[in-house]
């Protein structure tokens, strides 16, 4: 049987096989990166050289770009942009939803990661330790010029950005704080008992408002902890881990009912592409753990430094979006995704551009894997939490919720 998600598994819309055990893949993937990087390191870097190159400088990783396009297409694919113009139906939940996403959770984000990285556990992370990123795209900087809290140095005949470790992990943070979930949330909601179809609705509007505000506020946060801000690489990114696969998906998805139907793209394509976000993710991760091995070896508890943040920002902000659903009389149904929604994370495009941004081996990519690491098991938690406490609130009659269940079968987003 295929779920309404197109992940195989005993219920619609439950989670898979993949999506369960997400984070023992990745710890597997962790183990393997880092052995990778101990007995073959030439092989990551040789496969992270074959770039674009501007100015001398590796912008885009052919592999890399290859792997994220994967991790995204089946995601878009997935979604029906019909429903958006049924927003207007639910506003309350709607509006609340977007304010948290984008009025709420990237500052929240920005000051709970500062605190920790900058303040907390410094001394542990190192206040002097440093990590190398890509210079901004589109600058000529002189070696030894200074740019925000960076200072460029000359690594291999390229130049690249010496900067604080703690403000690189930050900047991870950042990109994650920016990227509200499109895909695993779809399996949240439903699992919670909420409305499917308010959850679908949702995945398309922040699908599409990411396009307009993502570079802007990603820019804007990197720009005040004093990161570099490559604008035209935010752009870039934007434009080939966003826009390309959301224009693919939407193209493919209309040409593929047209000529084979609505089923056969339900029962079979989708079916199909199942694993390949995961297995698209898990590649890029055991290349990413290849550089970072020696980091995580020397100091294991760097990944712990930064799933502590991450952890309170997802509670917090889930709270508060649970809250504030109670506070202006939404019903059960409604609240429950609303919460998840803002408290989850599209990983697979915070990993795309930090890799774009400031690459594979930085300390930037490196933070938006440990949101990978720790999703599962904490959304999971938070679905337990919504389902415990379903008497909090009002319910919608039975009949809404079966229509709403039936709506979105036959939508099989």
């Amino acid at each position: 049987m295929t779920d309404s998600d197109g992940s195989t598994g005993t219920k619609r819309g439950g989670i898979g096989f993949f999506e369960r055990y997400l984070t023992v893949w990745v710890v597997l993937c962790i183990v393997a990166g880092i052995a990778l990087g101990k007995f073959a390191p030439d092989v990551a870097r040789t496969l992270d050289g074959i770039a674009i190159y501007v100015n001398d400088a590796p912008v885009v990783s052919i592999p890399i770009a290859l792997c994220l396009f994967f991790m995204m297409y089946p995601i878009m694919v997935k979604i029906d942009f019909h429903e958006v113009v049924k927003a207007g139906k639910a506003v309350r939940p709607v509006a609340l939803t977007l304010f948290i996403n984008w009025a709420v959770k990237p500052f929240t984000m920005y000051a709970i990661a500062s605190f920790f990285l900058g303040t907390l556990f410094l001394v542990f992370i190192g206040p002097d330790a440093v990590d190398l990123v890509k210079a901004p795209f589109g600058t000529d900087l002189a070696v030894g010029e200074r740019y925000g809290a960076g200072q460029v140095v000359l690594v291999d005949g390229v130049k690249m950005l010496e900067v604080p470790l703690w403000r690189s992990y930050l900047a991870g943070c950042i990109l994650l704080g920016i990227a509200p979930c499109t895909a695993m949330v779809l399996v949240w909601g439903y699992l919670s008992k909420g409305n499917d179809g308010h959850t679908l609705v949702m995945v398309a509007i922040n699908s599409l408002t990411m396009l307009l505000l993502f570079g802007f506020l990603g820019g804007f946060l990197l720009g005040v902890g004093r990161l570099p801000v490559p604008w035209q690489a935010l752009m870039l990114s934007i434009g080939v881990y966003v826009a390309l696969p959301l224009l693919a998906g939407y193209s493919s998805r209309k040409w593929i009912i047209a000529a084979r139907g609505e089923q056969w793209f339900k029962e079979t394509f989708l079916r199909f592409l199942t694993p390949v976000t995961i297995t698209a993710l898990l590649i890029t991760l055991v290349l990413l753990f290849s550089f970072k091995g020696e980091t995580i070896v020397q100091n294991p508890l760097t990944i712990l430094w930064i799933a502590i943040p991450l952890f309170v920002q997802t509670v917090l902000v889930f709270g508060l979006g649970y809250g504030l659903s109670k506070l202006f009389g939404l019903t059960y149904e409604n609240a429950a995704p609303t919460a998840m929604i803002g408290a989850s994370n599209h990983f697979e495009v915070a990993i795309a551009t930090s890799a774009m941004l400031y690459g594979l081996s930085s300390g930037a990519a490196l933070a938006t894997v440990v949101g990978v690491l720790i999703e599962v098991p904490l959304m999971l938690m938070l679905v337990r939490f919504c389902l415990s406490t379903q008497g909090w609130f009002q319910h919608e009659p039975a009949c809404d919720r079966e229509q709403s269940d039936a709506a979105s079968i036959d939508r099989g987003s």
